[in-house]
């Protein structure tokens, strides 16, 4: 009895949680599990008693076991696997890991690592996560989500796998996209796991590789184009939003640049929906041009912008730029002016053959060129930014060209995964003589300069966008999704920026408070809904950030012992 009592009271404080589960069902959910943290009276109350070591421990020394095993493993894919096999046993444990040094494990459980992991996703496969759906599923899609164990879902990423980050078409294997970005919802946003729903609409692949592979787990056929996939694309929001409401977050990942503009601009004014690949890339670059202006002491609109690359992310990261040239108060031919575009034919011109209405809203006056070196030649642009995932498209003589053409060139190397970025932040601070203002989409070691002086290259991971953008969406029931959320969101990024990250090189904050700045952003995306009555929850909260961080995820386990009580003994008294 004596034990029983010590036991409870470990718990004391906690927030209580209740469940029907008893035995192995306890131990076998992830929501549930907390392993040997389970005290001695909820082993008993739980019917778990004697499934477990007679051993009691810590939830931080349970972090401590996993830090261990963590580090003594090979190879990233090893650690990618241990961290997926511990979130499909100890959700908590899992996000307790991940925030206890956010800076470490987000190359692991997203870019880069996740794109090897998708790369061989048939052998690091142990247990399904997420939903999914296939183009064979037509007619049967509400009642395949009555499958999904959760009622309340409030944030979904769904993908066909088309597009994975710069690795192309990996059909079903491209599943490892929404797990990993949904993990980064909770662990930087603090969206509740449970809410979440990773989802993959697989059409097949016209990957050859991946239809010979035997471990491939997907549709083994060429993908299915035409009305049939705008159907199943047409019947599957209608399913999510009619079973977990027209609120429901549903974001769009590695979808094919035909495909990411074309259902982008057909569903986001009647459905809860973003694209992450061309509206959070557009926000996280301009936060990072934000914060660079701060450097170079001048206006966006003074600048000239080449990019290299012209599919989905370029576009997005255009067309958000001219949205923030045009609050400077210029004009919006005249921000259309200032940028260029490079795609894999050459420079985007006026009369050039088969270009898209998208491309052609950047195209200009001028005679046609292919070389990226005479192009910058010619343009002499301030501001080069990759996104075509070509590596080392920013040769030697680019970079030294940029510093000649200006005294603080900005230069984005954005392509992911590491092996496609356009120059190593070492390149571009050696060639630009240290001048150079360089941010990347995959993660760079510190570099010294001969001077001495450290710089710490700035990351434009989206993982600066999304998880604040969708804590922000769903706290105040945002019915639609428009461009300003993501200027405003590139705003808030920029203002987290202290003097002290530029002179080190950052231009984004560290990624140690990325927590921090998911709830700025949240808040400031509620209280501009609520402003412009776009906002579904009321009554409007008297102080929405008190509310939002009361709607955020904890890591912390919950207590599952049971709330007992008395009555007054007279109460109780068996009467005869």
């Amino acid at each position: 009895m004596q034990a029983g009592k010590a036991a409870g009271s470990r718990d004391a404080g906690r927030p209580l949680q209740a469940t029907m589960k008893r035995g192995y069902d306890v131990l076998r959910d992830p929501h549930l599990n907390k392993g040997m943290a389970f005290t001695l009276e909820e082993r008993q109350q739980l019917n778990i008693h004697g499934l477990l070591p007679p051993c009691f421990v810590s939830q931080d020394a349970q972090v401590y076991s996993i830090l261990k095993n963590f580090e003594r493993l090979p190879s990233d894919l090893d650690r990618y696997i241990l961290l997926m096999s511990l979130q499909d046993r100890n959700e908590k444990l899992f996000y307790k890991v991940l925030t206890s040094d956010i800076e470490r494990f987000m190359p692991i459980v997203y870019t880069p690592t996740v794109g090897l992991a998708c790369q061989q996703y048939g052998l690091a496969f142990r247990r399904p996560r997420g939903l999914f759906i296939t183009i064979h599923d037509r007619g049967h899609i509400a009642t395949m989500l009555k499958s999904w164990p959760e009622n309340i879902i409030k944030a979904i990423v769904v993908t066909d796998g088309e597009r994975i980050l710069g690795l192309g078409d990996l059909g079903c294997y491209g599943m490892g996209i929404p797990v990993g970005k949904l993990a980064l919802y909770t662990a930087c946003g603090g969206v509740k796991p449970h809410e979440c729903l990773p989802v993959m609409l697989d059409v097949g692949t016209d990957n050859e590789a991946l239809l010979k592979d035997p471990l491939y787990i997907g549709l083994r056929h060429k993908r299915i184009r035409g009305q049939a996939y705008d159907d199943l694309l047409d019947e599957f929001m209608e399913a999510v939003t009619s079973r977990y409401g027209m609120n429901c977050l549903i974001q769009f990942e590695d979808f094919a640049n035909a495909n990411a503009f074309r259902l982008l601009h057909k569903y986001r004014n009647k459905y809860c929906t973003f694209n992450d690949d061309i509206q959070g890339t557009a926000s996280v670059a301009v936060a990072g041009l934000l914060a660079a202006l701060r450097i170079t002491k001048n206006r966006l609109s003074d600048h000239t912008v080449l990019f290299q690359g012209a599919g989905e992310a370029a576009l997005g990261i255009a067309n958000l730029i001219v949205m923030a040239m045009e609050k400077e108060g210029v004009s919006k031919d005249t921000a259309i002016k200032r940028i260029w575009m490079v795609d894999s034919k050459g420079l985007i011109v006026k009369g050039r053959a088969s270009l898209t209405s998208e491309k052609q809203r950047f195209a200009h006056e001028h005679g046609e060129m292919k070389n990226l070196e005479d192009i910058v030649k010619d343009i002499k642009p301030s501001v080069l930014i990759g996104v075509a995932a070509v590596g080392g498209a920013f040769t030697q003589q680019i970079l030294q060209d940029m510093a000649a053409l200006n005294k603080r060139p900005i230069i984005f190397a954005l392509s992911n995964p590491t092996s496609k970025a356009e120059c190593t932040a070492e390149q571009c601070y050696k060639y630009t003589e240290g001048r150079g203002i360089f941010a990347s989409g995959s993660p760079f070691d510190p570099v010294t300069l001969p001077s001495g002086q450290t710089l710490y290259p700035g990351q434009g991971n989206n993982s600066y966008v999304f998880p604040g953008v969708a804590l922000g969406v769903i706290s105040c029931g945002l019915k639609h999704i428009g461009e300003d959320v993501f200027l405003t969101t590139a705003e808030v990024i920029a203002q987290q920026v202290s003097e002290e990250n530029l002179q080190e090189g950052r231009l984004y904050p560290p990624l140690v408070t990325i927590q921090h700045v998911s709830l700025k952003i949240a808040v400031r995306i509620a209280e501009e809904a609520y402003r412009n009555n776009t906002a579904s929850t009321y009554p409007q909260p008297k102080d929405l950030e008190t509310f939002i961080r009361s709607q955020v995820y904890s890591t912390d386990y919950s207590s599952f012992v049971a709330d007992s009580y008395t009555w007054p003994e007279e109460a109780m008294k068996v009467k005869l």
